[in-house]
């Protein structure tokens, strides 16, 4: 989740899933994808936050390598570039795989949510925020892409000018409550893991 806190109120980047998709068409979520195999492999400038690595580590394990841990978020900011044209991390650097090095340092972990048997496509997937003045972001920078149009801010206390995944609509509501409760929104903050167990929809803390 990308949050501009520039205006009187905090905003939320959204995009609108192209109707052709199987998995969530003509519905708005935050930019995000899949993670490649080799997203590992990807060189960064700024290394991920050690209590964000620890919530990770709730959720995986203490086995889990940092590598493999790391890839979510490095995963997370290649998929805001390809999405919306959004670069996080030292541009023109001379990485042959991403035209900037990746700044994990002002990630947060938000959220954790796998997708309820049933749906055509199921993901377990993480969410992570980030402010664009920590970033070096302009709100105005956003493009279109083929994965996602209408790229749009809305303001984290109304999104009815949009139609939301439910999911999508939980985090938005732990978003808001996490801001009402510390606006810099911590790094060791608990996380909400949502997931389907015997058929009843769970909410437990990493």
């Amino acid at each position: 989740m990308l949050l501009d806190r520039s205006q009187d109120c905090v905003r939320v980047l959204v995009g609108k899933r192209n109707k052709a998709h199987v998995f969530m068409p003509d519905l708005h979520v935050f930019p995000g994808g899949r993670r490649d195999r080799d997203d590992h492999k990807l060189p960064w400038s700024g290394d991920i936050h050690p209590a964000v690595l620890e919530r990770l580590k709730t959720g995986y394990g203490q086995r889990a390598s940092e590598s493999r841990l790391r890839a979510f978020a490095l995963a997370a900011l290649r998929e805001l570039h390809e999405e919306a044209s959004i670069a996080i991390g030292a541009k023109d650097c001379g990485n042959t795989a991403l035209p900037f090095l990746p700044d994990l340092t002002n990630l947060r972990y938000m959220a954790r949510a796998i997708t309820p048997p049933g749906y055509p496509r199921r993901f377990d997937t993480h969410f992570f925020a980030v402010f664009t003045d920590e970033a070096g972001v302009e709100p105005g920078d956003i493009r279109d892409s083929r994965e996602l149009e209408d790229l749009r801010w809305i303001d984290v206390n109304d999104a009815s000018a949009v139609r939301m995944p439910d999911i999508t609509g939980i985090i938005l509501g732990d978003l808001r409550a996490s801001l009402e409760s510390d606006a810099s929104l911590p790094f060791g903050r608990p996380v909400p893991f949502y997931y389907t167990r015997h058929g009843r929809f769970v909410r437990d803390l990493l």
